[in-house]
C-alpha cells in the first residue's frame, strides 16, 4: 500500500503578527463603539425618566378620575427605562446574568399590559419563573 501524502490543514496554524494586530484594534474598536452606544442608552433613559418625573408623577393627582390609567403608564414608562438601563449593561458587560434581567424586565412589562388575558398572565408568570431558576442553577459567578 502507497502512503499517501499528508493533507494540508487549513487555519490550523498560528495567527500572524499582522492578524493578531488587527484582530486586537478590531476587538478594541467593537468595545469602544458599544460602550458609546451604552452611553447613549443611558442618557436617554436618564431623559425619559425626568421627564416621566415631570410630566406623569403630576398627573397621578391632578386627574383623579384616570389615576389607574396613569399609573400603568408610569409604570410602562419605568420598566422600558429600567429595560434601557439593563439593556445597556449587557452592552457594556456581555454577561448572561444580564440577558436574564433584561428579559425579566421585558416580560415584567409585558405583564403590566391591562389588556392581557389569564393565559398570557400565566405564561409571563411561568416565564419569569423559569428564568430566575435559570439564574439561580445555571448563571456562574451566582450565589446557591
Amino acid at each position: 500500500m502507497a502512503e499517501e501524502p499528508p493533507e494540508e490543514e487549513t487555519g490550523t496554524g498560528e495567527e500572524s503578527q499582522a492578524e493578531l494586530v488587527i484582530s486586537n484594534y478590531l476587538a478594541k474598536v467593537i468595545h469602544l463603539f458599544l460602550a458609546v452606544l451604552a452611553v447613549l442608552l443611558l442618557v436617554a433613559s436618564a431623559i425619559a425618566t425626568y421627564d416621566t418625573v415631570v410630566r406623569d408623577f403630576p398627573t397621578l393627582w391632578t386627574t383623579p378620575q384616570d389615576e389607574y390609567v396613569v399609573l400603568l403608564r408610569v409604570i410602562e414608562h419605568l420598566l422600558l427605562i429600567a429595560i434601557a438601563v439593563e439593556f445597556a449593561l449587557l452592552l457594556l458587560f456581555r454577561r448572561m446574568s444580564a440577558v436574564v434581567e433584561v428579559v425579566v424586565f421585558v416580560i415584567a412589562r409585558k405583564t403590566v399590559n391591562p389588556e392581557n388575558s389569564s393565559v398570557e398572565l400565566l405564561l409571563c408568570a411561568i416565564g419569569i419563573a423559569g428564568l430566575v431558576v435559570i439564574q439561580h442553577y445555571f448563571i456562574p459567578g451566582r450565589t446557591k
